[in-house]
Parts: structure tokens; C-alpha cells; sequence
């Protein structure tokens, strides 16, 4: 087995950060799994493995349901990032069977197919108005323009959050999801508990006004969810909350200005999109492929697993590496090339077993919605400045897009 060291992977690397590809190319060649040591964790860069872990219940997002902290030789979160592991540790995606299979139930019967599609003439409005205002303007920042009112609006929108009260949404999650990069700080620990703090308290706030008064929202949903008797606790539906919000914005976000900023650097696939727009849906998805926005997802190992003839422990931690996986060779015909008209693509941006992302089809209809909006009304897109990478591995994104119109 290779040293990682020999590879090139460093995620703190500002280099590796631009394109971390070429990298995780090495990482796949030198074999199935490494010891990383500065995260204490094992890597898995090939697809098949990745995808056959992700359904593996041999590992957990959690270990709580079986160990507790001593005997799965860890120890316990400080004391005072309480907050936000209360909150972290109630959501689904941090949950295994059963409460997760339980929660997943409940919450399937108020986020529902239907409440999606319900949701496009919205969507599709909003990415409208936001784009013709870009376009009115001249340019403008795709990222704070675009992007992020665009998921954020819809999620406010889905809950049944006030427009007045949208305005922290955006900074609340940023600062809770700091604590998903590798080696989080202090610093940002202290974001994330404060953050957490905040929101679970206007949730609540929220949650005891629909009680009162029920809306066709979707907190007014997950209060009535039952199944057999069962519901979800106020901590389980503030949790469920968050969750939505975060994973329901962060990975559009980031897809949004990878993808453009994708699309910039290969002129030639951009003219072939404005010229056929019916090749949306195939590019929504090679753009996850091609730039992933999150990288890595982490597993717990609850009972040892091999991998290509190397036990990984009970206690140790897998991460799975969703941007490599997503450039396999053995999977992809030319990973490396930005193809829209790519047909063969089970890239899995969004996971896959039973944490596949429940909110996958409200995402494609967001980045269908944005994309197609600016293709109509904003033509001659171009790129204004060379962006700069956000300073992080695990979520994959931009700090802004410069872009002109005209």
C-alpha cells in the first residue's frame, strides 16, 4: 500500500484545493484504500468500493445505537459542543435503523413527491427574477445573485419561514456546516455551537406557532406525520429542520457555481448547451460528476470490514471519497472531460443505500431551473475574474463568480 504522502493528497494544500483530481487520479492508482493519519481516518477513492460501502451495514453514521463512546474507543464530544451535537446527532443523516429507518418514514410522508413537484412553478419564477435581475445589471456575483437565494428561498418557502425572517438562514448554516471540513477548529466550533443555538431556538419558536395555527407548509406536515401512533419529538423535527436546510442548499449552491465556472473553462461544451437546451437535464448531472460538491462522507466501522486484503478495524473511520469516485476510470469513459452529452453516469454526488439524499429531485429541478434561466435570459454570460476556492475540502465551493451580461 502506497503512502498517501506519494500522492499528492493534501486537503489543507491551496494547490490540491484548485483541482484536486489529478490527485485523487494517484490516490486510485497507488490501491483501494489508504491510512490518512493527519485525520486519523481510511481512504477509499474507487467507485465500486465507495458505492458498495455506502450500503454496507457493517458501518454507521453513527455508533451510538450499539457502543457507547468507551467501548468503540473514542471519547465523548466536549461538553461544550453539546448544542450541536444534540442538534447533528437528531437528524436522519446521522441516524442507523431503526430511529433512522423511523424518522426517514415520517418524514418521507410530509416531503413528499408531490410537495416537490408543487414546488417547480416557484422555483422556476424565482430563478427567473433573480437571473433577469443579473442581467439588468450587467453581472454581477452568480454566487450571491443566483445561487444561494435561489435553494435558500425554496427551502424557506417549502417550511414555511417568513421572507422576514430568511435573512440568517444562509449564515446559520454555513457556520453549522464548518464542523463537517476535516480537523475543525475551535474557532469554528464555537460558530457551529452558536449557530445551532439560534436556530433550534427559532425553529421551536416556529414549530409551537404551527401547532397553533397548521399552514400547508412542511413543519405543519412534520407536526401531523404519525405512523401507528408514532411521531417525531420537537428535538427530531427541529433536526429535520436544519438538515433540509443545509443539505438542501449547500450542495446546489456549490453545484451551481462549480458547474458555471466548469462550463467557462470549457467554451466548447457551453456553446454546445446554449445551442441545444434540451441537453439541461444531462449536464445537471455530468456537473455534479465533474466537480463534486461534496467530496468526502464519512463512515464509522461497527464491525470489521476488508478492503482489497486490509482489515479495517471496529472503531476505525472510512472516508469515502465521492469526487474520485466520480472519476473512475473503471466507470467513466474519459472522467477527466467535461462531456454534457454523457448518457452512462452513476455518479454519486448524492449518495447512495439509505442516506441517498431525499432531497435529490428538488435539487435537479433547482439546478435545471437556474440553468435554463440563464441560458434564455442571460445569453452571453461570460466570466469577469478568476474566482477564489473556498479553503475547504469536504463541501466543494466557490467564494464568489464574477460574471458579466452583454
Amino acid at each position: 500500500m502506497a503512502a498517501v504522502s506519494d500522492t499528492g493528497f493534501d486537503p489543507w494544500d491551496p494547490a490540491f484545493l484548485a483541482d484536486p483530481y489529478p490527485a485523487l487520479a494517484e490516490l486510485r492508482a497507488a490501491g483501494r484504500v489508504h491510512r490518512f493519519e493527519p485525520t486519523n481516518q481510511w481512504l477509499v477513492p474507487h467507485h465500486a468500493d465507495v458505492s458498495a460501502l455506502l450500503r454496507d451495514r457493517c458501518l454507521g453514521r453513527t455508533y451510538q445505537h450499539r457502543f457507547t463512546h468507551e467501548e468503540f474507543g473514542r471519547s465523548a464530544p466536549p461538553a461544550e459542543h453539546e448544542p450541536f451535537h444534540t442538534l447533528n446527532d437528531h437528524g436522519m443523516l446521522d441516524l442507523e435503523p431503526p430511529d433512522h429507518t423511523r424518522i426517514r418514514r415520517l418524514v418521507s410522508k410530509a416531503f413528499t413527491p408531490r410537495t416537490v413537484e408543487r414546488l417547480k412553478p416557484y422555483v422556476r419564477a424565482l430563478a427567473g427574477e433573480l437571473v433577469s435581475a443579473l442581467a439588468d445589471a450587467g453581472g454581477g456575483d452568480l454566487l450571491k445573485d443566483v445561487a444561494e437565494p435561489l435553494p435558500v428561498a425554496v427551502i424557506a418557502e417549502m417550511l414555511g419561514i417568513p421572507e422576514s425572517d430568511r435573512a440568517p438562514l444562509r449564515p446559520w448554516s454555513a457556520d453549522i456546516c464548518g464542523m463537517y471540513e476535516l480537523n475543525p477548529s475551535e474557532e469554528t466550533a464555537a460558530r457551529a455551537v452558536r449557530a445551532s443555538v439560534e436556530f433550534s431556538a427559532y425553529l421551536r419558536e416556529l414549530i409551537a406557532a404551527r401547532r397553533k395555527e397548521p399552514g400547508d407548509d412542511l413543519v405543519s406536515g412534520l407536526i401531523e406525520a404519525h405512523d401507528e401512533g408514532d411521531r417525531l419529538t420537537e428535538q427530531e423535527m427541529i433536526s429535520t429542520c436544519v438538515l433540509l436546510l443545509n443539505a438542501g442548499h449547500e450542495a446546489t449552491v456549490n453545484a451551481t457555481v462549480n458547474g458555471w465556472y466548469a462550463l467557462f473553462r470549457n467554451p466548447a461544451q457551453l456553446r454546445l448547451l446554449r445551442a441545444d437546451h434540451s441537453l439541461v437535464p444531462t449536464a445537471v448531472e455530468e456537473l455534479m460528476r465533474y466537480d463534486t460538491p461534496l467530496q468526502l462522507f464519512e463512515r464509522w466501522v461497527l464491525d470489521d470490514v476488508e478492503i482489497a486484503g486490509t482489515t479495517i478495524p471496529r472503531g476505525a473511520e472510512i472516508a469515502l471519497l465521492f469526487g474520485s469516485a466520480n472519476h473512475d476510470e473503471a466507470v467513466f469513459d474519459r472522467p477527466s472531460a467535461l462531456d454534457l452529452t454523457r448518457r452512462d453516469n452513476p455518479h454519486i454526488s448524492f449518495s447512495a443505500g439509505i442516506h441517498y439524499c431525499i432531497g435529490a429531485p428538488l435539487a435537479r429541478i433547482e439546478l435545471a431551473a437556474s440553468m435554463r434561466a440563464l441560458l434564455e435570459k442571460a445569453p452571453t454570460l461570460r466570466l469577469a475574474a478568476e474566482p477564489a476556492r473556498k479553503p475547504n475540502f469536504v463541501i466543494r465551493g466557490l467564494e464568489g463568480l464574477a460574471v458579466e451580461v452583454g
